[in-house]
């Protein structure tokens, strides 16, 4: 058995996006004092909150759904990469420095799982080539 290191880069990426994104999500519909504080100082009511967490939440079965059928797996990173992104903003434009190391990773993460990815294609050669 040949194991590459695009494999491990490919599956330790997952597993760490999991487990940045899983516990933020449960965190918002469980309404965990800490995380409801922290999403109302940023303008989010407990309904706007608590379906944030849904639809992460829903994101994330769609992950784990792709140990079984691979293209869920995709579909799952697309679905969660605009949340990654908007964390990301929202945590830079309040500095909240605390909280942005992690969305910041997984905006990485989608990016190296979607690279990664056998399914999809993306040749980044021409948009690195010097431009004539």
């Amino acid at each position: 058995m040949n194991i590459s290191f695009k494999t491990v880069a490919y599956w330790l990426s997952y597993a760490v996006y999991l487990y940045i994104i899983a516990p933020s999500a449960l965190s918002k519909i469980i309404q965990r004092p800490a995380m409801m504080q922290s999403m109302q100082s940023l303008g989010f009511d407990t309904t706007w909150t608590v379906s944030i967490g849904i639809a992460e939440t829903l994101g994330v079965l769609i992950v784990l759904l792709g140990l079984y059928a691979a293209a869920c797996r995709t579909l799952g990173v697309l679905l969660l990469f605009p949340f990654a992104i908007g964390a990301f903003t929202t945590h830079m434009a309040h500095q909240e420095y605390q909280h942005f190391y992690g969305s910041l990773v997984l905006c990485l993460l989608s990016v190296v799982l979607l690279y990664l990815d056998k399914r999809i294609y993306i040749d980044l050669s021409k948009t690195l080539a010097p431009v004539k």
